[in-house]
């Protein structure tokens, strides 16, 4: 059994559930744990103040007093917001941009670093690269720098925030080694940033543990419309995630609407919250489907699965997406798969029909194609149950373990 004799890793986040926004912080506690278990000692500092339990396995520290920024991530999801005011402190006389934050949690790392030695510091994403750059020019540790997105992905392939750009290229140019969620994001790395490929490993994320724990109960009477729209026949196609442009919801809404022009018996669900919200509220009036669209607002815990136990489709419809954890999440409830090709899930789920974002056409076509072929939808709920789990998180912890020995053995290309 792979184990490190006490290595002391600290892990620099910007989440954790039950206070997270997204899949980062999910990622971020699943992995961690996996590397406990395998013998790691693990501290790990976040940006604000909450208890986290079952979190025994590590120590987790708060580089701030404020309250957690678990809805959206405190604008930290949205570049163009990192430098406004959105944050209020506990005492409400002043109120935080993320950039300032940030200052925060670096003086923190700083401080925290005085008084502790770690082997390997693993920052994830950029929110926590200028932190691990702290630790790595002034205390010689070595850094490991986790892409679970890049500002490219979060802006849908566009420009995104120069600033971010910055961040994001001095983390991964200082870093010993760079973890990418997924070859799609190893090789945007690679032709946006120009880190060689040697420096970049690719190690995939797995389903929740927690999902494989049998608290979890489908009350059928809390969602009485819903299910009584299907027992008249209709296919419930749900989707899950932050309302950006990265998350390609404006095509999927007139992939609906082209759809529903065909087969009427079709309803979708909107689950989450962001951004484009009110754009996509009007966009479903403007293409006469409104009726067949239900916006949930933001929801997680057991609202969040109940959604996936409703839905009879799941569709990921991101502009770019370097992983998707949504996707194992509603496989695990065994909904049928419809994701984009630019989706790192989709290079370890080969049983989803699959699709280019821009195609809305074919969106519509696959989404009727299941909705109106139930022997097909079966053949895809039953494929996919034999995939989503061939990546457990003791193997991810496995693939860490060894990019941190050869780190400490000085084996970087």
């Amino acid at each position: 059994m792979l184990k490190l004799k006490m290595m002391k890793i600290l892990m620099l986040g910007w989440e954790l559930p039950p206070h997270n926004s997204g899949g980062l912080g999910v990622a971020c506690l699943n992995m961690a744990r996996a590397l406990a278990n395998r013998g790691a000692n693990i501290d790990f500092i976040l940006p604000y103040s909450a208890k986290h339990p079952h979190t025994e396995f590590m120590h987790v520290y708060a580089a701030t007093k404020l309250d957690p920024l678990y809805r959206y991530g405190g604008g930290a999801y949205e570049s163009l917001k990192i430098t406004e005011e959105l944050v209020p402190t506990l005492d409400q006389k002043a109120v935080l941009s993320i950039r300032e934050i940030q200052k925060e949690y670096c003086d923190f790392v700083e401080k925290y670093l005085m008084t502790h030695q770690p082997d390997i510091v693993h920052a994830h994403d950029w929110l926590t690269y200028e932190a691990g750059v702290i630790a790595k020019k002034e205390y010689g540790i070595p850094l490991i720098a986790h892409v679970h997105a890049t500002e490219f992905d979060r802006a849908g392939m566009r420009n995104g925030n120069p600033l971010i750009h910055e961040i994001e290229y001095e983390g991964l140019m200082m870093a010993d080694r760079i973890i990418a969620v997924s070859e799609t994001t190893k090789r945007v790395i690679h032709e946006k940033y120009h880190i060689p490929l040697q420096k970049i490993d690719v190690v995939y994320n797995s389903l929740d543990q927690e999902y494989d724990k049998n608290t979890y109960h489908f009350e059928e009477s809390t969602y009485r419309y819903v299910k009584s729209m299907q027992e008249k026949g209709y296919t419930v196609v749900a989707t899950v995630g932050r309302f950006t442009i990265q998350k390609g919801l404006s095509n999927l809404m007139r992939a609906a609407a082209l759809a529903v022009s065909k087969n009427p018996k079709l309803l979708f669900i909107f689950a989450g919250d962001g951004e484009e919200r009110n754009k996509l509220i009007k966009l479903s009036a403007d293409l006469g489907i409104a009726e067949n669209v239900i916006f949930t607002g933001f929801i997680r815990g057991k609202n969040l699965r109940d959604i996936y136990s409703l839905a009879d489709v799941f569709v990921m419809s991101s502009v770019s997406e370097p992983f998707g954890l949504t996707a194992l999440e509603a496989a695990h409830h065994n909904d049928a798969l419809i994701l984009t090709k630019q989706s790192g899930v989709s290079e370890i789920i080969w049983s989803a029909l699959k699709y280019d974002f821009w195609d809305t056409e074919k969106l519509a076509n696959e989404i009727l194609a299941i909705a109106g072929d139930e022997p097909l939808k079966t053949e895809l709920k039953e494929n996919i149950k034999n995939e989503y789990r061939k990546i457990s998180w003791d193997q991810i912890a496995k693939k860490c373990l060894r990019i941190y020995n050869k780190v400490k053995q000085k084996e970087v290309i």
